[in-house]
């Protein structure tokens, strides 16, 4: 598959202090490339340069160093414009308009009929569940539904690259649902999506490869499938009608036990014999729930890189919630 956006040393640094004598790296020489007709995931902290890095690509703003190309066009050329859709993170639309009004609005910058409007305005108002409100201001809307507003000006044009900066930001789960359909709809029809977003289990539904930014810095990129084992690294089992000191005695002081209300939840490593196990827990009268498989997650992969990270910089790690 052809390159479709890249980006090489692509830097941006701001001046700041009150005399402007501090200079910050908000995006230190990122070379990224995304290919037609894949969905890639742009992941990081807070701070980490993923808006700056799609206000770059949008030339909202202008790189202190390095370049960008979209479509084989330099990012600031005008002409290629016509072909990318974008959703910023906090879109400001006209307040005063309805959504109706809006979306009529955004398709009549360009070349399309009064019919071919309205046909467009009619098919995305129902495909982003705001046809309900089609005449309500815009002022009246609450974040969710201005977030699928958004989504909508962004593909009204039938752009071939999709640029969204956390799409899911302020959607209840149903709102979430259909911007992953949407996306995925996106890409069986050939489009190319680039998103940001801090939902790592979004990332691992959508996305075919992921790209991983921590302080200004790529730390980590590459295809889902390569990243993420799909091979079980431990085991769970969850025990009831036995306490923890039985189970502790059999299994050493080594493997992690939690407990909530009358059930044991065990971590074991993938390779360790079961039958033993579970012989010895029903001879203890204890009653065996559950053995369920657990392989790695974008979540593990994520704290991995940022840990990583983290030490290379000498500061503290950061605890991941997730499973070793």
């Amino acid at each position: 598959m052809s390159v479709v956006v890249s980006t090489q040393d692509l830097s941006k640094t701001y001046r700041a202090g009150f005399w402007k004598t501090k200079t910050i790296s908000a995006l230190d020489r990122l070379n990224l490339e995304v290919r037609e007709n894949e969905i890639l995931g742009y992941l990081g902290p807070n701070g980490a340069g993923k808006s700056t890095t799609l206000k770059l690509l949008m030339s909202l703003i202008y790189p202190s160093s390095g370049k960008a190309e979209i479509l084989g066009q330099p990012a600031s050329d005008v002409s290629m414009r016509r072909h990318i859709g974008y959703l910023p993170e906090n879109p400001y639309f006209y307040e005063y308009l309805s959504a109706e009004e809006f979306l009529s609005y955004c398709a009549s910058l360009f070349d399309f009929s009064i019919a071919e409007i309205r046909t467009k305005v009619e098919y995305f108002l129902k495909l982003t569940d705001i046809a309900y409100a089609r005449k309500l201001q815009l002022r009246k809307f609450s974040k969710g539904m201005l977030q699928r507003v958004g989504v909508a000006q962004a593909l009204i044009h039938d752009p071939k690259i999709v640029f969204l900066d956390e799409p899911m930001s302020g959607l209840d789960p149903i709102g979430r649902r259909e911007v992953r359909d949407l996306i995925l709809l996106l890409k069986k029809e050939g489009k190319t999506v680039f998103f940001s977003t801090h939902i790592l289990n979004d990332v691992e539904v959508l996305c075919d490869r992921v790209a991983v930014l921590n302080r200004g810095k790529l730390i980590g990129s590459g295809r889902l499938t390569d990243l993420i084992s799909q091979e079980a690294s431990h085991i769970e089992i969850v025990i009831s009608n036995t306490n923890l000191e039985t189970i502790r005695q059999a299994v050493g002081p080594d493997v992690k036990i939690s407990q909530s209300g009358m059930t044991l939840r065990l971590e074991l490593k993938a390779n360790v014999p079961l039958t033993p196990l579970v012989t010895y827990i029903e001879r203890a009268s204890g009653k065996v729930l559950a053995i369920n498989p657990i392989r790695q997650t974008m979540e593990d992969y994520f704290f991995k890189l940022i840990n990583r990270d983290a030490m290379l910089e000498g500061e503290p790690s950061v605890a991941s919630t997730n499973n070793p």
